[in-house]
């Protein structure tokens, strides 16, 4: 009898971890507070963010038009905007994360027309997620476990390879720390990838779509910077009036 309450004990204390491989798919007010959410759009905009960060800036605010971008250029911030890849003529900044990292943006603000992150507002905590700030996001996450879901942004509603990737990544070891286990198929599955992937992950990117665009576009310097591993040490979410800051770490 002791065993069996020590393993219903056990249970509760279990954490779900699912992935959802595109933002069609994710449908917050379904969600179970309370829950974590970390958003992910590997190539480049949870990227750029943390490079972003790192390079000293104070706010960013993501965005889920264009057309707000006026508004918050008025208000002293400074804009960074692409679409398909290109920046757009009224931004001062791209999505670049080794562009970011050149500059010094000490103590700047920032409207960033990115939505992605801006679906996961409903958690009540939402973090930005990149293979650059993988190791911060996975302590926090370990430390202060709760229900936790990945949002990958992907391409047009469509998932993308190399956000499925990071989602894998954090679903394993997430699992791996005890605490954790997967509560959908979408887990099993980006996690059989990662584990495909993982000894290579610019190779086995190489096919990937956007991987393709950017190359196109010249940005082979981000998307190599893109798949590499604890190169910022910061991690950014979401604090109650939509914007991203820095948290506790």
């Amino acid at each position: 009898a002791s065993l069996t309450k020590s393993y219903h004990r056990e249970k509760k204390m279990m954490y779900t971890i699912d992935v959802f491989v595109s933002p069609a798919l994710y449908e917050p007010h379904t969600m179970k507070q309370p829950y974590t959410a970390v958003a992910v759009d590997i190539l480049r905009a949870t990227t750029a963010i943390c490079a972003a960060f790192t390079a000293g800036a104070e706010v960013i605010v993501p965005l889920t038009s264009i057309s707000q971008l006026p508004k918050y250029r008025h208000n002293g911030f400074h804009i960074a905007a692409e679409r398909n890849g290109i920046k757009i003529m009224q931004a001062e900044f791209g999505n670049s994360p080794t562009e970011y990292l050149k500059m010094d943006l000490t103590g700047k603000r920032i409207a960033n027309g990115t939505s992605c992150i801006l679906k996961t507002a409903h958690a009540n905590r939402s973090y930005v997620g990149s293979f650059s700030n993988i190791s911060v996001l996975l302590k926090q996450l370990t430390e202060k476990p709760q229900n936790t879901v990945v949002v990958c942004s992907g391409w047009n509603q469509d998932a993308g390879i190399e956000d499925v990737l990071f989602a894998g990544e954090v679903a394993q070891r997430l699992i791996e720390s005890g605490l954790f286990t997967a509560g959908n198929d979408s887990t099993h599955m980006a996690i059989d990838l990662w584990n495909i992937a993982k000894n290579d992950l610019l190779q086995y990117s190489s096919k990937a779509s956007h991987v393709e665009r950017l190359q196109r576009l010249g940005y082979q310097n981000d998307i190599e910077f893109a798949f590499q591993h604890d190169t910022c040490h910061c991690l950014p979410k979401l604090n109650p009036i939509n914007q991203l800051v820095l948290a506790e770490i």
